[in-house]
């Protein structure tokens, strides 16, 4: 969604425990996300060297502590020793906002404590939290590396989540882990099929039920799928391409596609939402951005979810005999089902 549709900036937290590959996946954003302006905090967990290390890191020069810097591809980037909040409003006030902004927290935060922030009065009326991406060693999950005398077979604590481990890495591991949207699994080059499989099966049973599993090897997941950038850009280009008889898929990546769905005016913003959080639950979507005409609103409703979880708010007025339908692009692993995804939102919510 574009700042020029909302006052509320989507802010992103990408959490994962040390060595899980968190600054590899945001290399990846930066390095990929042409033409959207993303901004960049990252949280260290103890004092910082020079700043310009971190963006060194990136593949890119120039980054100072604390404030925040221009990159050459236009996004913005900081770091911060402790609270993240400064940064935040620091952003925020920039006369060219941000589209998104990622928090990229220290490897022995807990997520959880970490979202209360953003119910700061400086911030809880400009940000709305996209989703919490926890990043996720597989390697070192198979290896045990978070196992505690309480654990099964499979890796995982069997005292139940939030209780009391003996192995403080177990607590970090699964607080990270719990308050997660989206699970990149990463370096699933190093397991073979079956270890893969047996990390997922311990992850989901710590997980979240809503919570979706990418696996990845040196973080290369697509900027649209993390943070669903440029989405609303795609539910427009869509609109252009069905005036021309042709609506296909906009998304260009070999392991992830993505349809752009025409939608009939909605009876009601509660029934659209059942309907998409739906969907979104049987079909296995990992994103969903555009926007929707509601009866009797004189605004299109936008809409963003990531897995089966949803933010919407009235974005724009509608101009009086404007056409009403909608437009929804939804992007999953490659073998998303088109046709049902079209059929299922055929009919008004």
């Amino acid at each position: 969604m574009s700042v020029a549709s909302s006052h509320r900036v989507p802010v992103t937290l990408v959490t994962g425990f040390l060595g899980a590959g968190k600054t590899t996946l945001m290399r990846h954003i930066l390095q990929n996300v042409q033409g959207h302006r993303v901004a960049v905090v990252v949280q260290a967990g103890g004092p910082l060297g020079n700043g310009g290390e971190f963006l060194r890191k990136y593949g890119m020069e120039g980054c100072g502590d604390e404030e925040s810097i221009e990159l050459p591809n236009g996004c913005l980037c900081s770091t911060v020793r402790d609270d993240f909040l400064p940064a935040l409003e620091s952003l925020l006030n920039r006369t060219d906002p941000p589209e998104h902004v990622v928090i990229e927290t220290s490897g022995l935060a807990l997520p959880r404590s970490l979202l209360r922030a953003f119910g700061a009065p400086t911030v809880r009326n400009r940000v709305t939290v996209d989703g919490v991406v926890t990043v996720i060693d597989a390697f070192a999950v198979a290896s045990g590396r978070f196992q505690d005398k309480s654990t099964s077979e499979d890796g995982m604590s069997t005292a139940g989540m939030h209780s009391a481990h003996e192995n403080p890495i177990a607590t970090i591991f699964e607080d990270q882990l719990s308050a997660a949207d989206l699970i990149v699994l990463n370096k699933t080059d190093l397991l073979d099929k079956a270890g893969i499989e047996a990390v997922e099966k311990a992850i989901k049973r710590a997980a979240p039920p809503s919570a979706r599993i990418l696996r990845t090897t040196e973080g290369k997941v697509d900027p649209a799928v993390l943070l669903g950038v440029g989405a609303e850009a795609k539910a427009d280009l869509g609109n252009a391409l069905s005036v021309a008889g042709v609506e296909k898929s906009v998304f260009e990546h070999d392991d992830f596609e993505s349809f752009v769905i025409k939608v009939p005016e909605q009876l009601s913003v509660e029934g659209f939402l059942t309907l998409l959080q739906n969907v979104a639950r049987k079909y296995d979507v990992l994103r969903t951005k555009g926007y929707a005409a509601v009866r009797g609103q004189s605004q299109r409703l936008a809409v963003q979810g990531v897995g089966t979880r949803f933010r919407h708010e009235f974005d724009r007025s509608l101009a009086a005999g404007a056409d009403r339908m909608g437009r929804i692009v939804m992007i999953g692993q490659k073998g998303l089902k088109e046709t049902a995804l079209r059929s299922a939102l055929s009919e008004a919510g």
